[in-house]
């Protein structure tokens, strides 16, 4: 038998039948396979913890807050213009961990830092919103005597890097999201 015989263009019926059926092995494998693959994504609890949002709108000039964000303490500091000067002013051969102050705030915004409250050194939580702020007027870690500036920056301990900036954005004048 010849392809022509069977209407002249190659086709025959065998040829729909094994197409059609490879079609719904694959769209058979795919509903099987897709539960697994879908049961890796985030949970929606996790998803809830990727990001949060924060007034500041009663945060006073010079005043403090730590909310938590992932598990982990976030500083948000109100700067004065003392402070701002203070981190401004400071030439960056004398940093361990030389990082400009305008590289870790906003454009525009430089009164807000946000930075993780977490010690570079060992993990510890530096206080610095009440009580002893180091000899930079920042944060200080007790445990083992990390001094930050005014902009997060560690100038004296152990700690070999500064306190790190976790991405943010302000959705308002005095709402910001982080995460």
């Amino acid at each position: 038998m010849s392809a022509a015989s069977h209407g002249g263009d190659g086709v025959q019926r065998r040829d729909f039948l094994v197409i059609t059926a490879g079609a719904f092995v694959g769209v058979g494998g795919a509903g099987l396979v897709w539960p697994f693959v879908d049961q890796m994504n985030p949970s929606a609890d996790v998803l809830a913890l990727s990001s949060t949002e924060v007034d500041i709108s009663g945060v006073a000039e010079g005043q403090s807050i730590t909310i938590s964000w992932r598990g982990k303490p976030v500083f948000v500091r109100h700067r004065t213009a003392k402070e701002i000067e203070e981190a401004v002013s400071v030439p960056l051969a004398d940093l361990p961990d030389p990082e400009a102050d305008a590289e870790r705030v906003k454009d525009g915004k430089d009164q807000w830092l946000i930075v993780l409250g977490v010690c570079t050194h060992l993990g510890c939580v530096p206080i610095g919103a009440e009580g002893n702020r180091g000899e930079y007027d920042g944060w200080f870690c007790p445990c083992h005597g990390s001094h930050y500036d005014t902009s997060g920056r560690i100038r004296k301990g152990p700690a070999p890097a500064n306190l790190e900036v976790p991405p943010y954005e302000f959705l308002t004048d005095t709402q910001i999201k982080i995460g």
